[in-house]
């Protein structure tokens, strides 16, 4: 395919220019497809996920039970472990004015 670039005007250049673009993209597109299919097929023989090899596979992380460490002082049953948001009874101690350590279980 030859085009004689000198003959173009401006407009068509810049189509051209265009296509070319979108040319690019979908042939690196394709190959990246047919790159991640043989990938996984290779992955599938030996027994195994691609995203198990990658380490792409979430892994869930267990956290331990948060354990209380301060008691309401008009409920004792009433705890907060000190993550999340602060309760409303430990806010309003605060400003009545205990200390965290007065709350502490």
């Amino acid at each position: 395919m030859s085009v004689n670039l000198d003959d173009l005007s401006l407009k068509e250049l810049k189509d051209l220019q265009a296509k070319v673009s979108r040319a690019i993209f979908a042939f690196e597109d394709r190959k990246k497809k047919q790159a991640l299919e043989e990938l996984e097929e290779k992955a599938r023989e030996m027994g195994f996920s691609l995203a198990e090899l990658t380490g792409a596979v979430a892994k869930v992380r267990k956290r331990a039970p948060a354990v209380p460490k301060y008691a309401n002082p008009a409920d004792k049953s009433d705890t907060w472990s000190g993550r999340g948001r602060k309760p409303r009874w430990f806010d309003a101690a605060l400003k009545a004015g205990k200390s965290p350590e007065d709350l502490a279980i």
